[in-house]
């Protein structure tokens, strides 16, 4: 069963409900465990949750996250 966790986009570390409540900019929500079929790097953009290229990523770090899909 699949479970959500939260992340910081600049650090990459698990935050508290109340820092993504805080700080919806540079968090995020992920589904992590058994279930999510999780086979597919992408990059997403923190602020609006679209997909990004990978030169996007590399350059914006702090404001992009790689989640498998």
């Amino acid at each position: 069963m699949a479970r959500t966790v939260n992340r910081s986009a600049r650090t990459g570390r698990f935050v508290s409900k109340a820092q993504v409540r805080r700080s919806p900019r540079t968090t995020t929500t992920e589904a992590v465990g058994r279930g999510t079929g999780n086979t597919k790097a992408v990059h997403r953009s923190a602020t609006t949750g679209r997909f990004v290229s990978k030169a996007t990523a590399q350059r914006r770090p702090s404001t992009t996250i790689r989640q498998e899909v």
